[in-house]
């Protein structure tokens, strides 16, 4: 069952964006420059970004040193859109998790997969490819490229913005097509990147978006706030798949119809 979706968007409209930062919460316990840039953790910068950037919205943070990575099945339940980060313990993320993150996805909870995340298990599930590609960290300056200026994610830029010193993303980005593609990065190296592309999966919107770095102050810029805060509004959730775990050729039967038309009746 599909619930319409001009009235699933009114009740969110009416209610508080309810998002949840997710973050791996590893680097800034392991590394004293991670740490002095993200003292409380970069997930919690991520959070002050969106609470700033979409007034009135519900941000909260989860960590993979909580129990169930802090994304148990009713926090979930009550997640509009889930941002994700991570970099050195993808493989530490439990299945278990990563199926009721799909799940969400599928029934329409957005995901904002940023930067080394694209390597998470929850991404490559989603996408069904190995999202690898080229890399290189040099303190190279990173400008981004507006390709799509009417889409919601780039409200508010021009028509790029660079950053001063970022970790170098090269092609080819083993990733599907995506629907739409709305930044371009190219390096001082000469490479470019998409570095911000969308796709849908089940009534789920997906948000990729490059840049964030742990060793760059990338998550305190005020263009890359505005894109993550342009991007939660972009995937709020606009309908909602009841029926997501049941068969796809499940046998249903009809409707009744009620009374009867006679093919001898004249309008």
């Amino acid at each position: 069952m599909l619930v319409n979706a001009n009235f699933f968007g009114l009740l969110l409209f009416m209610s508080s964006l309810r998002v949840v930062v997710w973050g791996e919460n590893v680097h800034e316990h392991t590394n004293p420059k991670v740490g002095s840039i993200y003292p409380h953790g970069m997930h919690v910068t991520l959070a002050e970004g969106i609470r700033l950037g979409v007034p009135g919205s519900d941000v909260t943070t989860a960590t993979l040193q909580e129990a169930e990575h802090g994304l148990t099945e009713e926090r979930l339940a009550a997640t509009d859109v889930l941002t994700w980060w991570g970099h050195k313990a993808h493989d530490q993320v439990s299945d278990a998790v990563v199926d009721r993150v799909q799940r969400r996805v599928l029934e329409g909870m957005g995901l904002i997969v940023l930067h080394s995340a694209h390597y998470s298990k929850i991404f490559r599930r989603l996408l069904g490819t190995t999202c690898s590609l080229t890399w290189r960290e040099a303190d190279e300056k990173e400008r981004l490229w507006v390709c799509n200026p009417g889409h919601p994610i780039a409200a508010g830029l021009g028509a790029y913005f660079e950053l001063p010193a970022e970790e170098m993303y090269g092609e080819p980005f083993a990733v599907p097509s995506p629907d739409e593609q709305v930044f371009i990065s190219w390096f001082e190296g000469g490479e470019v990147f998409r570095s911000g592309c969308t796709w849908q999966r089940g009534n789920g919107k997906i948000f990729y978006f490059r840049p964030g770095h742990e060793t760059y102050p990338t998550y305190h810029d005020v263009n890359v706030r505005r894109v993550i805060s342009n991007a939660v509004r972009w995937a709020a959730p606009q309908g909602h798949w009841a029926n997501v775990d049941k068969a796809p050729n499940a046998k249903l039967h009809p409707e009744p119809i009620k009374g009867r038309i006679s093919l001898d009746s004249k309008a």
